[in-house]
């Protein structure tokens, strides 16, 4: 709740604009008048979570942007349940309800949608890997398929209810996808919905998860605002949203957090998981004291030491390089590593390499591209990595984004490129697929240490109500039929 100094100040704000215009102030003014955008969201990585420098998510970023463009500040709260979400923006608690939501009609009466950010959305059926795979929605009759609680999904499923009225589910107003999906591994349930956007982030998560089949697509993504009469802050929204997707900003923010989720390696995801458990408890405590000593998150050195040598501390490559951070001879003298082999060792000077590398990046890189640009140089060669920049910069593109950067890394494969740089010839395609590669591991490494300090919940089965009341009128239909 505000203090009552901040609401009579919003009172007397509102009070000025009314007296000065004539008329009631837009949505648009009250939120400039309070100097806050209030939001309402979800804590999940495709919304909004705490990361190693602070609170993450695309939603996050994206919010950040906007209330920036309205000039206010940006005021989050996080909602238990989905369920929770339109309710908040109805009441006037929230401005803006974005946590990846589907406008949907029956979400229409009662909040209104922005403009879409990101279209093409399916949603799937998942099942367990190994188990029977469903492939349309007669396969469904039947089994225990869970949805959560006020999700686009249940809209989707009374669509597909109409032509196949036995068709039941149950929606669960405890769990979030993150908990079903894990049902559905376990085999407390055997199917639940997810998004594609929602499925491509969490399968690196729970790797045996699989899609059945698609039982919708073409829908997007929007924010909610409150029915009001009139649009003045969506049509911001709309002002805001055109300006970054023309400079770039909203390229950068989906490639941040789905650009590495593309490409699924299942048995590396499930040998990582492994490894977690049985490798990483002998090597975690001098990640955490090599990341404290050089300002990094642990989480991420162990990344690149999982890419590197997969936390053997003997590893060896052709070329030489050895460890587990797998440094080079000359690497190793110049951050004073006597012995490669000894795991202390090789990670605190692979650390240290990582930030020397890092900080000798040009100030205007800014994070998170500066430590994709510096794991790039810890593959690759920094002297690569600035002739990429240069190819970049020859092309009137930024030299400080990564996505640009990544695209001349490949560049310096042919000779068109490679002959005009002072470094020559580079094998670019590998830095990039390095980089990649120790992202999925750090958000693999992120999920796993979040569900140590908060595991699960245990799956609370839920009695549907709709198939309970489905089953009731089709009882009741087949009677009629039959008298």
């Amino acid at each position: 709740m505000p203090s009552g100094k901040l609401l009579t100040g919003l009172m007397i704000s509102i009070s000025v604009l009314v007296s000065t215009c004539g008329q009631p102030p837009s949505l648009l003014e009250e939120v400039r008048a309070l100097g806050k955008l209030r939001v309402i969201t979800r804590n999940s990585p495709t919304s909004f979570y705490t990361g190693s420098s602070g609170p993450e998510g695309p939603e996050f970023d994206l919010m950040k942007g906007f209330a920036e463009h309205i000039e206010v500040e940006l005021k989050l709260e996080t909602s238990k349940r989905f369920s929770g979400l339109i309710p908040a923006v109805e009441s006037g608690r929230a401005h803006v309800a974005a946590a990846g939501l589907t406008p949907t009609p029956e979400r229409a009466k009662h909040v209104d949608f922005g403009p879409a950010y990101h279209n093409n959305v399916r949603q799937f059926i998942i099942y367990k890997l190994g188990t029977n795979r469903p492939r349309d929605i007669d396969d469904l009759l039947g089994k225990k398929l869970e949805v959560v609680a006020g999700s686009s999904y249940i809209e989707t499923l009374k669509d597909a209810q109409r032509v196949r009225p036995n068709l039941t589910w149950i929606e669960n107003p405890h769990a979030d996808l993150a908990e079903l999906l894990t049902a559905v591994v376990a085999q407390d349930i055997h199917y639940t919905m997810a998004d594609s956007t929602l499925f491509n982030v969490y399968r690196n998560y729970v790797p045996e998860i699989r899609v059945g089949f698609e039982i919708k697509m073409g829908e997007s993504l929007a924010w909610a605002f409150p029915k009001r009469h009139d649009r003045s802050l969506i049509e911001s929204a709309e002002a805001y949203l055109e300006k970054i997707r023309h400079n770039g900003e909203y390229d950068k923010i989906m490639d941040r957090y789905y650009g590495h989720t593309r490409r699924f390696d299942y048995v590396g995801t499930r040998t990582l998981i492994r490894d977690y458990k049985r490798r990483l408890p002998t090597y975690r405590d001098m990640f955490e004291a090599a990341g404290n000593k050089n300002k990094t998150d642990w989480k991420l050195l162990a990344a690149i030491g999982y890419q590197e040598s997969h936390w053997n501390p003997n590893a060896v490559s052709p070329t030489g390089v050895r460890g587990i951070m797998m440094l080079t001879s000359r690497t190793a003298r110049v951050m004073k590593v006597n012995n490669r082999t000894d795991p202390r060792e090789s990670i605190n000077g692979g650390a240290a390499y990582l930030a020397r590398i890092r900080a000798r990046l040009p100030e205007l890189v800014k994070e998170p591209d500066r430590t994709w640009f510096a794991l790039a140089a810890y593959n690759v060669g920094y002297g690569h990595v600035q002739d990429a920049r240069e190819i970049t910069r020859k092309l009137g593109e930024d030299p400080d984004s990564w996505i640009n950067v990544r695209r001349s890394l490949r560049r310096l494969t042919q000779k068109k490129w490679y002959s005009q740089t002072k470094h020559g010839y580079a094998r670019g395609w590998e830095p990039v697929m390095y980089v990649e590669k120790i992202r999925n591991y750090l958000d693999i490494l992120t999920w796993l240490t979040k569900q140590e300090k908060k595991p699960l919940d245990q799956h609370q089965p839920v009695t549907s109500t709709i198939a309970r009341n489905n089953n009731a009128e089709l009882t009741e239909q087949n009677s009629r039929e039959r008298g």
